[in-house]
């Protein structure tokens, strides 16, 4: 073989070997349409794709997941995973792979990232307190302790972050906006007993924390925070009757629809409806059970509810025009988690107890994919890098 017929051969087995398509894992392509479902039992994350509708694998190794929550990067290319134990697990999603891991407290329940993306904040309920990480690195950037267990950490505008506190009644606001390392605290006392779950507003003004000890919710308006916190819905919890509550609800889901908020009652069968620009009751909507999940399609449409036992087997659906109840769903025992594609005409449900996850379209409510999955409970989904709260 002559040398110029050597050096042609090279060249062209080196472009049939560019010409060969990357691996799955670390591929170059979007993230947008990327996501992750916590398998709770095994320590571990289906990693999925929303727009093919398929898991691309899973990702092992994140600890007790029993009641785990995750927040995205703003380039939506990590999730930080919050799991019980106190790991915060950084996950690469162009990967499929844990790319740090640390353990931060003796339990977690949940965290925020900053609106600039750099922050990395874990509520923690042993010891309690708030930790802020770097998002790059996991290093320890500031530590505040509060003597409390804490609930509802969110993530708010000028890069801060809004908390309440179980034992003392009490909703903090930390910002990091001049010195990350020394964040300026500002506590607001007296809002009432055992806040026990928290959410802030799509456009970032309203802070709002359920109190469980009592009737009423806690208010902290964010453009004036120097008026404080006030008090509504006196007639919204338990009740002079104690009613059962099989499972408390979730409030960073609470849906928010053309200056309605939609919320699940707390231990009731119905779907409690406020008026935000008064925070006063407006109506209510007589559902199958207890609501767990209230959440609205990215469009405002419909309403999505999922229930605590023994209705868990059920979704249901609600017309926000007319309040009324359109599909009724039976997915199977035990859905935990509902999660819309970024611009709504699907909806992922976990179904624990099935061991898998279910497709939906949201127009036809008729099924369009499902996927095993071992014990699932939250769905996650990049397009959550965007949105305060989530």
């Amino acid at each position: 073989m002559t040398a110029a017929r050597f050096l042609l051969a090279l060249g062209l087995a080196a472009a049939a070997q560019a010409a060969e398509p990357p691996p799955a894992a670390c591929a170059v392509r979007g993230t947008g349409d990327l996501g992750i479902a916590v398998e709770r039992a095994r320590g571990s994350l289906q990693w999925l794709d929303t727009t093919r509708k398929i898991s691309l694998g899973r990702v092992e190794g994140l600890g007790d997941l029993s009641h785990a929550s995750a927040v995205f990067s703003r380039d939506a290319r990590y999730a930080y995973v919050f799991g019980r134990d106190g790991g915060l697990t950084k996950v690469d999603l162009l990967c499929g792979r844990v790319a740090r891991r640390i353990i931060q407290s003796g339990n977690s329940i949940g965290g925020a990232i900053s609106q600039d993306g750099r922050y990395i904040a874990a509520a923690n309920y042993t010891p309690g307190g708030v930790k802020i990480f770097d998002a790059e690195t996991l290093d320890l950037v500031a530590d505040l302790p509060t003597g409390s267990k804490v609930i509802g950490l969110e993530d708010v505008p000028g890069n801060r972050f809004a908390f309440s506190l179980w034992d003392k009644g009490e909703i903090w606001l930390a910002d990091l906006s001049e010195d990350p390392r020394q964040p300026k605290i500002t506590k607001y006392t007296g809002i009432g007993t055992q806040p026990y779950d928290a959410l802030i507003s799509p456009d970032g003004r309203w802070y709002v924390a359920g109190l469980y000890g009592e009737n009423g919710i806690a208010v902290l308006d964010l453009w004036h925070p120097e008026a404080g916190v006030r008090r509504a819905l006196p007639d919204y919890g338990r009740g002079e009757e104690k009613l059962p509550v099989y499972k408390m609800p979730h409030l960073e889901t609470w849906a928010m629809v053309g200056g309605l908020a939609f919320i699940p009652g707390v231990g009731r069968h119905e779907v409690v409806i406020v008026d935000t620009a008064t925070w006063t009751l407006a109506g209510v909507i007589p559902v199958a059970g207890q609501p767990v999940f209230v959440m609205a399609q990215p469009d405002g449409r419909r309403l999505w509810v999922n229930f605590a036992f023994p209705h868990y087997d059920t979704v249901q659906v609600v017309d926000v025009p007319s309040r009324k109840i359109v599909q009724t769903l039976k997915p199977g025992k035990a859905v935990l988690h509902m999660e819309f594609t970024p611009r709504g005409e699907a909806v992922w449900l976990s179904v624990r107890d099935g061991n898998r996850l279910e497709v939906y379209d949201t127009a036809s409510f008729g099924k369009l994919a499902e996927l095993p999955a071992e014990a699932p409970s939250g769905i996650f989904f990049t397009a959550r890098a965007h949105r305060y709260g989530l």
